[in-house]
Order: structure tokens, then C-alpha cells, then sequence
């Protein structure tokens, strides 16, 4: 809702010298309008897919808030807990993993064997904290990541993943405690029960691109499962091109607390990448594209998700930071190995209810429980996660070398780029684009309706000093990518 407002505040900001000068000099009223609003279409919804109508209908506010029950029963979740010997048969992470990957592979042979269900695991060895603080991991501590593949129908598509995770583990305010109750039914409960729901419903239906759902353990000790998949990602070539990250989605219903949104998510994404080469982020910067990343451009893509399955209704709102405040999530290690990422979190956080010793103190409940989640939320929540993994996992994958053409001083852009990494299928192009003072994309227009001179190519008569530019690759039934940001070309 906030970021469709802002959009519409850019709009009005254009609109209202327009309108006076139109009212002052009805002559000129045609002379005011800008070459975007004449050569592009107002942005509007993408086309409903009927197959993710059906689909959304299959999630289950009572599936999850079982989920999150079973998980919360384990007692406590902390990834160090792994290595403890004396802990109550049937609690704590591994025990809390082995049940996660039971549930995966149940959904499986509903589905006559379709998820590849295995365990990434790993030896964590011992580490600095945050920011040089006291360790979080002091021994060897096995680690194990819940990972349910989904493989591809399409033999070429199949090679380009898209994946969902959220953390199953937990802690208590001391990181280090592994057997007092951290329930976690928020954080991230929540999370990891949007990742289960997401396979059981997705696991009955078939995409060209392959879906990854995943569990990871190491969170609270330092983003520990996250590295080592992303790692793992990394080194194996995976064609990963979107990462959905859920921590804390569970819309915390807190007596008393009028401000909080059950029709907003925020929607956090990594802007410039600290680690880029330096000579990667002078040109970024020169040009102004620092929210031009493709994490930013993922972060995009649910937005219209968001337009097109839910109008009115649920509004996953874009924030242009990284993460909140003080806090960090498994997104970050995605996209620090270079792929596009965002996190999910509710609109307004109790910090009372996270990372904290359940008690009772001077009359005010503290810790993570589970009747402070909204289950009906956390299935708005799953909802927009499988909406966004179908589209993507539909469409033909993002376009390959996007340039702009800036070898002339013109008023003109020439736009170029490849046909998508992993698709056989026709593909048709749209290109998109927005003020530089507006977030989300606000016109569109299809490629073809302005050739450039190559197949892959257009020439709009627009400025591209004034706008930002963004290409999709789609199907014949308009089913897109998310935008890909042009780099500035000499040829």
C-alpha cells in the first residue's frame, strides 16, 4: 500500500503543474505531455495465470499454524544445540531438521516422487561473531540445511532455479543457551513454515525452471546455513536467479498495538554490493543505478506479483535497504554471492517477542510464542511467495547483456540486449521504466512496437537521462521475468 501510494504521489507531483498550466492555456495542454507518457502505456497488472489461482486456493492457515505448533514443541532450536548430549529425546535442531525433512518427503510421495529431499550439511568451526563480538560457534557444530528440489519439466529451462527459504533455528536472549524454551513461533517459525507450505502446494504442479524449498540452520549464529548453500550455489554454477527469504512473517498480534499492517510485507533488498569492484560501483554510482541491482529488480518483480494476484488486498511494500537496523538475514548471504535476493518481514516487529527469555516481567509477557502469530497472515505471506515462485518459475528467465547505447549526445535510447540464459521457447520482450525519482516501474511498452536495428533491440524517443529503463523477457501468454537494468555500451 505505501509504495503504490508513493507511486501515485510521483505521478501527482508531474500532474499538478500540468493540469494548471492546461487550465491557464488550454492550447498548451497537449504540448506538456512528456515523450514517457506518449511513447509507453501506464504500468498495469500482468495477466492472471489460472494455474496459480488454483493454487493460492490450496494454501492452508491450518497447515501452517500446525507446522509451526510441531516446531515450536522442539523447544529449543539453537543451532549449537546440535553438539549437546543431554537434551530431551525429540527436541532440539536436529531433531527439529529430521521432522522438516519427513514432512518434505511426505509431500513427495503425494506427488509420486517429484522433490529430490536431502540434507546440505556441513561442520561449522569455530567463529567470531558480528562485528569481532564474542564467538557464537566455539566447537566443531554440525549443521544441516533441509533442501527439497522441485526439478524442471523443460530439459534446458530446468537448468534456471529459483529458491524459498526460511530458518528453522532458534535462540534464546543468551545465543549461547541450548536448553531453556525459544520457541521461535515467529522468528522464524513463521519463516520456515511459508518454505513448507510453499513445496506442499507447488510440489502438485509442474514449471519449466526448476524450484528449490529450503530450511536453513546457523541463522542466529551468524547466517551459518545460508553461507554455506549460497557458497554451494556459487561454486556449482547454479542458473539461481531469484532468492525469497521469509524471517519473521508472522504478523505479530500484540494486545493493545494499533499500528501494525496485516495488508503489508516489507519487502528488504541489497542495493550496491560492498564487496563489487570498486570500479563496478564508481560507475553505478555515476549513473545514479544504485537501486538498479538486480536484488532491487527482484524486489520489483513481487511488487507485480503483488498487482496482479492481489490488488487491494495485500501490499508487499519495497524497502530500499538491505535489512532493518541492527539485524541481518539469510537474503545477505545470497546476494553476497551474487545472486538476486530479498527478505520478507512483517510490516511492524515486538521486539518483545524475539530473542528473549519467556517470562513474565512487571506484568508484561516477553518471548517468541505462538499465540502471538496470525496464521491467517502467514498465509497471505505463503500466498505471495507462490505466486512469485510460479511467475518466475514460468516465465523465460531474465534477459542476458542488457545495454544502453551511449556513443551519442541524442535524445533517443537504444536499448540491446541477449535472449535469456536458459529458454527454448519464443520469447517477446517489454521494456518498462520509471522517473528516477520513483521506486517501482510506471510505464511499459512492448519491444517490437520500436525496433532497433537488431532483433534484440528498440529505439524509444525518450530520454534515457530522465528515466530508468528495465527489460522482461515474457511468454507468448505474457507471463515475465523480472526487469533487467541496462549498462552503459559504446557500441
Amino acid at each position: 500500500m505505501m509504495k503504490v501510494r508513493s507511486i501515485f504521489a510521483a505521478v501527482t507531483v508531474f500532474s499538478l503543474p500540468c493540469l494548471l498550466v492546461a487550465q491557464q492555456k488550454p492550447h498548451l495542454a497537449a504540448a506538456v505531455k512528456l515523450d514517457f507518457e506518449a511513447v509507453g502505456a501506464p504500468i498495469k497488472a500482468d495477466p492472471v495465470d489460472a494455474q496459480i489461482v488454483a493454487a493460492l486456493k490450496q494454501v492452508s492457515a491450518e497447515r501452517i499454524k500446525a507446522n509451526i505448533t510441531r516446531l515450536v514443541e522442539f523447544n529449543n532450536r539453537s543451532t549449537i544445540s546440535s553438539t549437546e548430549t543431554d537434551l530431551k529425546p525429540g527436541t532440539g535442531v536436529l531433531a527439529a531438521a529430521d521432522w522438516i525433512k519427513s514432512q518434505f518427503e511426505s509431500y513427495s510421495k503425494e506427488c509420486g516422487g517429484c522433490l529430490e529431499v536431502s540434507f546440505d550439511e556441513s561442520i561449522e568451526q569455530p567463529q567470531a561473531g558480528f562485528n569481532n563480538s564474542r564467538p557464537r560457534i566455539i566447537k566443531p557444530t554440525p549443521l544441516r540445511n533441509v533442501v527439497a528440489v522441485l526439478k524442471g519439466t523443460d530439459p534446458v529451462a530446468s537448468k534456471r532455479m529459483y529458491l524459498v527459504t526460511g530458518h528453522y533455528d532458534t535462540r534464546e536472549t543468551d545465543v549461547m543457551n541450548t536448553h531453556d524454551f525459544a520457541p521461535g513461533a515467529n522468528d522464524d517459525s513463521s519463516g520456515t513454515a511459508v518454505s513448507m507450505e510453499a513445496a506442499r502446494v507447488l510440489s502438485k504442479l509442474k514449471f519449466p525452471a526448476t524450484l528449490v524449498f529450503v530450511t536453513v540452520a546457523g541463522e542466529e549464529q551468524g547466517l551459518n546455513g545460508s553461507h554455506h548453500l549460497a557458497e554451494r550455489a556459487r561454486k556449482e554454477g547454479w542458473e539461481l536467479e531469484g532468492v525469497l527469504n521469509n524471517d519473521i512473517v508472522g504478523g505479530d498480534t500484540t494486545p493493545g498495538d494499533k499500528l501494525q499492517s496485516k495488508q503489508r510485507i516489507r519487502v528488504f533488498s541489497q542495493g550496491i554490493l560492498p564487496s563489487a569492484p570498486i570500479e563496478q560501483i564508481r560507475q553505478t554510482l555515476n549513473i545514479g543505478a544504485e537501486n538498479e541491482t538486480p536484488s532491487r529488480q527482484l524486489a520489483r518483480q513481487v511488487l507485480a506479483v503483488g498487482r496482479t494476484y492481489f490488488p487491494g488486498s495485500f501490499h508487499p511494500v519495497m524497502e530500499l535497504r538491505l535489512d532493518r537496523f541492527l539485524r541481518g538475514g539469510d537474503h545477505r548471504s545470497f546476494s553476497e554471492a551474487g545472486f538476486a535476493s530479498v527478505r520478507f518481514t512483517e510490516w511492524r516487529e515486538n521486539f518483545d517477542h524475539q530473542h528473549q527469555h519467556v517470562r513474565v516481567e512487571n506484568g508484561k509477557q516477553y518471548g517468541d510464542l505462538l499465540k502471538y502469530d496470525d496464521f491467517d497472515y502467514i498465509a497471505r505471506v505463503a500466498r505471495l511467495n507462490i505466486a512469485t515462485l510460479a511467475t518466475l518459475a514460468n516465465s523465460p528467465g531474465i534477459p542476458q547483456n542488457v545495454r544502453v547505447t551511449t556513443s551519442n549526445l541524442d535524445n533517443d535510447t537504444i536499448l540491446k540486449w541477449d535472449a535469456p540464459q536458459s529458454y527454448t521457447q519464443p520469447v517477446t520482450y517489454q521494456v518498462v521504466w520509471r522517473e528516477t525519482a520513483a521506486n517501482d516501474w510506471q510505464y511499459a511498452v512492448d519491444a517490437k512496437q520500436f525496433p532497433g536495428k537488431d532483433a534484440n533491440s528498440v529505439r524509444l524517443p525518450v530520454s534515457k537521462d530522465n528515466v530508468f529503463f528495465g527489460v522482461r523477457a515474457c511468454t507468448a501468454k505474457r507471463i515475465c521475468s523480472q526487469a533487467v537494468g541496462p549498462v552503459p555500451s559504446r557500441e
